[in-house]
């Protein structure tokens, strides 16, 4: 890409330059490359619910050890949320983005080759990390790059791919048991020793894939270089961006007030209401959404095809019902990107956790039905779940993490709050099933619809309300 070698100043600020732009390839670049680990992780969240019966009989698991693995990579997406987003503010963007695909390579490898069950949830753990910390690069890459009218539309078209990646992993998980099937109809040794590293092998060669794609584009963001005051480097990065010659200074873009604030700031008065609105509801979201998303396939068999004794037959109808469900999740995404400059942040939100305990509260219904009506609740359910859930908090908890705090703590803040989300989808992944055992299925699943329901009051009561959209309020914090 040519940038012309003549610098303009006509004192304009990178903000007012970036808002007036269109989307310049670079910007697309910037997009995609978000995009890319955000499909892998929604590839890992749905693959391992589809590998776990394979794996229980390949290392011969025992309940805690099948909960070890799939909460392994969710505690791990903590860690990394938590820590490296605090070193992204440091450090720069670009950086950790280079960090994290280097992270994710080596640990899906270890994943398809692991040879007992503490190598597999060790490397799961690393796979963790990476993904936690591609929330707060992604969000903040994404948010700080794009103009502010289409920030809301792009932020969530990246965490899309979240959806996309699921469904690859659903079609991975039906593609490989069909082929054990095929050709070892007679058995089913040979798919519970190598079929779950045939699933996992794929999440290594499209996170190979990622990383191509995302060392063949290089670019920091020109308002990290701005809070830092290297105005030399933000000319050349805003240059690069908006694919036309820039010169920033001082007094086209003056530091923010408080162009260096600590992570203690977090949780200040002045910015501890922004702390829980981000944190909080997506805490209470992600109980849920692990809770149910990881044993979907787990959850279809129990409730739908309970009855089906041959192992291989059920295992191909969980993977088939959860790839159906899997696609009101990308359904539910669409319907974000449409509506979320329409509604707004804060009623999307809500709306969706609404709609979240009504299709569990269909789900606790079907356990309760006779085996004609089972089925069918039971998609029913998992429609409204996911279709909502995406057009609703899934989007925009992600999307005002990265909207509700200033450029110098953003990193900081989106991490804190997906890390805190993250405690919720360990919660979920590994305490709901004891506790589906100690209370039963109906009183789970009517639990998870009050708490989403606690979720839209809290919502409602600390909502901060973000710029983009025109129809709002400011942020008073935001940048």
């Amino acid at each position: 890409m040519t940038v012309a070698t003549s610098e303009v100043m006509d004192g304009r600020s990178f903000t007012q330059r970036l808002d007036a732009s269109e989307i310049t390839r670079p910007m697309w670049f910037l997009w995609a490359l978000s995009a890319g680990l955000i499909a892998l992780d929604g590839f890992d969240f749905f693959i391992i619910g589809v590998a776990l019966p394979f794996l229980q009989r390949d290392f011969h698991l025992g309940s805690a050890a099948i909960g070890a693995v799939a909460v392994a990579a969710i505690a791990g997406s903590l860690v990394g949320s938590l820590t490296l987003g605090p070193i992204t503010d440091r450090v720069g963007r670009q950086k950790m983005l280079l960090v994290d695909v280097a992270i994710f390579v080596i640990a899906t490898a270890g994943t398809a080759f692991a040879w007992n069950a503490a190598s597999l949830i060790a490397f799961r753990f690393l796979v963790g990390i990476g993904i936690g910390a591609d929330y707060p690069i992604s969000v903040a890459y994404i948010t700080e790059n794009v103009p502010a009218r289409l920030r809301g539309r792009m932020v969530i078209g990246a965490f899309t791919f979240q959806a996309v990646g699921a469904l690859l992993g659903a079609m991975t998980g039906l593609t490989v048991i069909h082929f054990f099937q095929t050709f070892y109809p007679d058995s089913s040794q040979m798919a519970i020793g190598y079929a779950w590293r045939w699933m996992l092998g794929v999440g290594l060669i499209l996170a190979i894939g990622v990383a191509m794609l995302r060392f063949s584009f290089l670019l920091e963001s020109p308002r990290y270089y701005i809070a830092k005051g290297n105005y030399d480097e933000a000319s050349k990065a805003a240059s690069i961006l908006l694919d036309e010659p820039i010169a920033l200074t001082p007094e086209t873009d003056p530091p923010e007030e408080e162009p260096s604030l600590p992570y203690g700031a977090l949780f200040s008065s002045q910015y501890r209401r922004n702390t829980i609105f981000a944190s909080v509801p997506w805490f209470l979201q992600d109980i849920a959404t692990y809770g149910i998303g990881i044993f979907t396939p787990a959850i279809i068999g129990t409730l739908a095809f309970a009855s089906e004794a041959n192992f291989m037959m059920k295992e191909m109808a969980s993977a088939k019902g959860a790839a159906i469900v899997d696609v009101f999740l990308i359904l539910g995404f669409l319907m974000a990107v449409l509506f979320i400059d329409r509604v707004g942040r804060i009623r999307l939100q809500i709306a969706g956790f609404v709609g979240m305990a009504i299709g569990l509260s269909v789900l606790a219904i079907s356990s309760l039905q006779e085996a004609g009506w089972t089925i069918p609740l039971v998609f029913a359910g998992f429609f409204i779940f996911n279709l909502t859930m995406n057009a609703g908090p899934n989007a925009t908890t992600f999307l005002l993490s990265g909207e509700v705090f200033p450029t110098s703590i953003r990193a900081s803040g989106a991490g804190f709050a997906a890390a805190f989300a993250k405690a919720g989808a360990v919660l979920g992944a590994f305490a709901l099933p004891l506790v589906q055992q100690a209370i039963g299925t109906l009183s789970l699943l009517l639990l998870l619809a009050i708490s989403c329901l606690i979720a839209a009051v809290i919502t409602y009561t600390f909502r901060v309300e973000t710029n983009p959209p025109h129809h709002e309020q400011p942020a008073q914090h935001s940048s």
